[in-house]
């Protein structure tokens, strides 16, 4: 009988750290964003948001050209909504202007990958991209409706 119980309590034990090692490798993956300061730009804040939930915001300035920051992946997701939204100063015919951007998409699997947060169409879109695998992101053109600019 004390046998059946050893053998019983082994295999319990067993279970249990199978369990937890199982729970540990279904951790959330993560990935990088980098954003960097385009040449006629003299700041940006950007903000990166994942299913609605802020979870970077970049700030560059003169001093501070480029930053990469890892963002968590939603635990057992593989494809997200983002959007990323910002606003550019820009030195423009001697002139500084401030341009609200944004847009949004879907990453597709983005796990382990590297994004860059791009300006195009003269700092009117504002999508990320994976230059070395273009399909991990779609974007919509167009404003995304979490960036609206607050009024105070």
């Amino acid at each position: 009988m004390k046998s059946k119980r050893a053998f019983f309590f082994s295999v319990l034990l067993l279970g249990c750290a199978l369990h937890s090692a199982s729970a540990q490798s279904e951790l959330p993956g993560t990935f990088t964003v980098t954003d960097e300061r385009a040449p006629e730009e003299i700041s940006e804040v950007s903000r990166l948001y994942l299913n609605g939930n802020l979870v970077a915001t970049f700030r560059l300035g003169l001093s501070k050209s480029r930053e990469t920051q890892t963002i968590t992946l939603p635990a057992g997701r593989n494809d997200v909504d983002y959007a990323l939204c910002g606003e550019i100063t820009i030195m423009h015919n001697g002139h500084q202007e401030t341009h609200q951007v944004s847009s949004d998409g879907q990453l597709h699997s983005p796990q382990d990958h590297a994004l860059d947060a791009v300006g195009s169409n003269n700092f009117t879109d504002f999508f990320l991209v994976d230059y070395n695998d273009p399909s991990v992101a779609t974007h919509r053109h167009g404003r995304a409706a979490v960036c609206a600019v607050p009024s105070s």
